[in-house]
């Protein structure tokens, strides 16, 4: 089974349109873009934020627990949080929780999705994140 860490496969993400590159190789909101624009190569471990947003989380026992809603971005170049969906069925009694993507590993045995050393209780009384999708 291979593994990759979060952090590590997600470390070069690619600069979206609205962006624009600091000073230090990061992303930062701006209304035009000033930068020389870099090309990237992309490494065999690297994943695709789109191919991780919605796929789901289980635990070690192999217990669904979840899915991946989002990716927290700090300061348009550091993936610093992974928002789950936890607790819900059928889009009823949902929240949210947000973890350290260093607690999530990513599996691709059976297709791509996200493990955590956690159990469905643990994430019932984690602290709530409040998302909302915009």
């Amino acid at each position: 089974m291979k593994n990759l860490i979060l952090a590590a496969a997600l470390s070069s993400l690619a600069a979206g349109s609205a962006f624009a590159a600091d000073a230090n190789g990061g992303m930062m909101m701006a209304d035009h873009a000033t930068a020389t624009i870099h090309y990237v190569t992309v490494a065999p471990a690297d994943i695709m934020s789109s191919k991780l947003v919605g796929q789901d989380v289980y635990n070690n026992k192999g217990d669904k627990i979840g899915n991946v809603a989002d990716l927290v971005i700090d300061n348009g170049k550091t993936i610093t949080g992974v928002v789950l969906s936890v607790g819900g069925f059928l889009g009823m009694g949902e929240h949210y929780v947000l973890i350290d993507p260093a607690s999530m590993v990513l599996s691709d045995k059976n297709g791509l999705h996200g493990v955590v050393d956690t159990d469905k209780d643990n994430l019932k009384n984690a602290p709530a994140f409040n998302y909302k999708k915009s």
